[in-house]
């Protein structure tokens, strides 16, 4: 497959409603991404589309307070980290604000599966709870809903996941993806949505004169919404741009949970510069690694600690399970891309699937949602890896490329093959399944036809930047007004440039990353950057010389207290490569 380069069109040089005093790649990067005017820009609490405008709040929060005095709450959520600061944030809101008893509840991925099952809502029957509270999941949970229902337990569904055709008779659901949902934003994450309930319940009880003494403000729990939005990986729009800004703004004034401070420092990651990738690349593969390995649990107390110390001693857990996660996941990973190598057509480049399916017995059920992302981004197309749970049945994770809907797929094969997927959930670039083992390679068939009934070709070949920038303009200046310039993130992307280089000098770092010092052509100017698991580790090294085109970003780099640019590189190409 021929990769091309697509660059953004800036439709105009500038725009009369954007300052002039932006920085003029800033300007131009803004303009590329469709923002006319600097009201686009504010990112001030006050730009939060009403919390009255999400529908199911006002009957949400009357819910709520039924169970407030008398009542046992019992907060169910997902084993991811939207899941686990939903979960978090929720407990740490009901009981600052009265309600009796809030307690959380968190499937293990590898007994329970997802969501609000019949079984898990057996377990949560033990503590006796008079209201189910779920927290990134439930839309899908019928069986679930009617076991809970049945049992005399009311239910409240808060999710952002896509409905299916049949909804659960919970007693109130709040999501912004139901159908006829007038909202501004269908991009909340489950973390935004929990969130907005709770801010409705907070301004009730203020009007009612009910809020106790030292009650936390909803404002306190933006540093838990921005770690759930950034980690999940919705769409940024505005509305979750300015959360997601305003918790970092938080945990840059060192006002966040002890949880997240605690996991920042062992990632290595200060908070005063923090950046949402920070919290993408150094806290949420932490947070997330005690789903995928063991139990989610203990990322939820670690949210939920009170003190440092104890912070500290949950966070060392998790990195020790990242840790086993890492080791899984690049064993996988050479697994799954010797697979895919068995895929190709005679072709040396072609790749003969529109969408991809892989399966080994060995793999880990937490860890395919990793290698399938992984395996997405090498041959830019859907992917999804299977795994083994139980002797019959596979749990899938899928990863799309922009322009297929991925959940929307899945449906698709569902309604053309209604026996071939046991069920699935999911949005736009990720999903779950689950399907008999037997089923598989009818199932491998069916995603690859649809996914070319998507495309009408095999693959997404186009890698889109900002275009190429003057020698003068690959600057540290640039990069941090660029930093500055964000949050970016889904449909609001990091800004990325395109241009012929020299490389003049090369190096393996860290047995997969590749250090270089790279020269703009006929320039003189040279700048140290470096390529990211750039080494397969199944092959013998190949460093990069000579001419290439290089597609890359403009980073920070901070060392003892000094600032230097680098250039994080993404794509080595060949000179010639196509271009639009």
């Amino acid at each position: 497959m021929t990769l091309r380069i697509v660059r953004r069109e800036a439709g105009q040089l500038q725009s009369p409603g954007l300052s002039a005093a932006l920085h003029p790649v800033l300007q131009r990067i803004y303009l590329a991404r469709g923002v006319r005017s600097a009201a686009e820009l504010d990112i001030s609490l006050a730009r939060l589309l009403p919390v009255g405008t999400l529908e199911g709040i006002p009957a949400a929060v009357d819910l709520l307070l039924q169970h407030r005095s008398g009542g046992r709450v019992l907060v169910i959520g997902d084993f991811d980290a939207d899941g686990a600061t939903s979960t978090a944030m929720m407990v740490r809101a009901l009981s600052s604000w009265g309600f009796a008893a809030v307690d959380f509840l968190v499937p293990n991925r590898f007994e329970f599966g997802y969501g609000l099952t019949p079984e898990i809502v057996a377990l949560a029957a033990t503590r006796s709870p008079t209201l189910i509270v779920t927290v990134d999941n439930g839309i899908s949970s019928a069986a679930g809903v009617a076991e809970a229902r049945s049992r005399g337990i009311d239910v409240l569904i808060t999710d952002h996941h896509l409905p299916g055709a049949r909804l659960p008779d919970a007693n109130v659901i709040v999501n912004p993806n139901l159908a006829g949902s007038s909202f501004g934003s269908r991009s909340l994450a489950g973390v935004g949505v929990a969130f907005y309930v709770l801010a409705a319940v907070k301004r009730r009880l203020d009007e009612a004169q009910l809020t106790p003494a030292g009650a936390a403000h909803p404002a306190q729990f933006l540093d838990l919404v921005a770690l759930g939005t950034v980690a999940d990986v919705v769409p940024l729009d505005a509305n979750n741009r300015v959360l997601v800004a305003q918790g970092l703004r938080r945990i840059r004034a060192g006002r966040c949970v002890p949880g997240i401070r605690a996991l920042l420092e062992l990632a290595a990651r200060g908070h005063e510069h923090l950046t949402e990738a920070d919290l993408a690349f150094g806290v949420a593969p932490r947070l997330n690694a005690a789903g995928r390995i063991d139990d989610m649990t203990v990322g939820i107390q670690c949210l939920l600690a009170d003190s440092d110390e104890a912070a500290r001693l949950l966070a060392a857990r998790l990195d020790q399970l990242n840790e086993e996660r890492r080791a899984i996941e690049a064993r996988m990973q050479i697994e799954a891309l010797a697979a895919v190598r068995g895929l190709r057509d005679p072709g040396p480049h072609a790749l003969e699937r529109s969408g991809v399916c892989l399966y080994d017995e060995s793999w880990h059920q937490g860890v395919v949602g990793l290698v399938a992302s992984r395996v997405k981004d090498r041959v830019r197309r859907p992917v999804i890896a299977f795994a083994l749970a139980g002797e019959a049945l596979l749990r899938g994770s899928a990863r799309s490329v922009p322009g297929i809907h991925i959940r929307d797929v899945l449906d698709s094969i569902a309604a053309r093959h209604p026996e071939l997927i046991s069920k699935f959930g999911g949005h736009a670039m990720a999903a779950g399944l689950t399907l008999e083992r037997a089923k598989l390679d009818t199932f491998a068939r069916a995603f690859d036809q649809e996914v070319a009934r998507w495309t009408g070709h095999a693959g997404a070949d186009a890698i889109e930047t900002d275009g190429e920038l003057a020698v003068r303009e690959i600057a540290l200046e640039t990069a941090q007004a660029l930093r500055a310039g964000g949050p970016w993130g889904q449909a609001f992307p990091e800004p990325s440039f395109d241009g012929t280089f020299t490389i003049r000098s090369a190096r393996v770092v860290g047995e997969r990353h590749v250090k270089m010092w790279v020269e703009v052509a006929h320039s003189g100017r040279a700048f140290d950057a470096i390529a990211f698991n750039h080494i397969d580790a199944h092959c013998e090294p190949v460093l990069p010389e000579g001419p290439m085109q290089l597609v890359y970003r403009l980073d920070v780099n901070e060392y003892q207290g000094e600032r230097r640019l680098q250039l994080l590189v993404d794509h080595l190409l060949p000179l010639g490569q196509t271009r639009d």
